[in-house]
């Protein structure tokens, strides 16, 4: 079973920056595309970016321009930079990943890590 473990989470101030990471470990897998969704306290998980295995990118209204999302596909790894943080972006982030194997597509979901934006 391949497995996703996010990092980089943490406190910043309003205005900071931080990035996060997101490493797929398994075998025999590739993976399509990678992304990141976030769910703030009382709220629905809501999509933040993707990116397909050839670089294109997506991303909410509510971050563009301020988070990049980038991959290394030899390492099965995502990043999410997040610059000029806001007190809004403060959420749980989970990457997920379309996970291929020889039988099958699924969707694979890390354990999230908490982002906070406080002064």
């Amino acid at each position: 079973q391949v497995q996703l473990v996010e990092s980089g989470g943490g406190l910043v101030q309003p205005g900071g920056s931080l990035r996060l990471s997101c490493v797929a470990s398994g075998s025999d897998f590739s993976i399509d595309d990678m992304g990141w969704y976030r769910q703030a306290p009382g709220k629905e998980r809501d999509f933040v970016t993707s990116i397909t295995k050839g670089g294109r990118m997506l991303y909410a209204d509510s971050v563009k321009g301020r988070f990049t999302i980038s991959r290394d596909n030899a390492k099965n790894t995502v990043y999410l930079q997040m610059n000029s943080l806001k007190p809004e972006d403060t959420a749980v982030y989970y990457c997920f990943a379309a996970v291929r194997t020889m039988y099958s597509l699924y969707e694979r979901w890390g354990q999230g890590t908490q982002v906070t934006v406080s002064s």
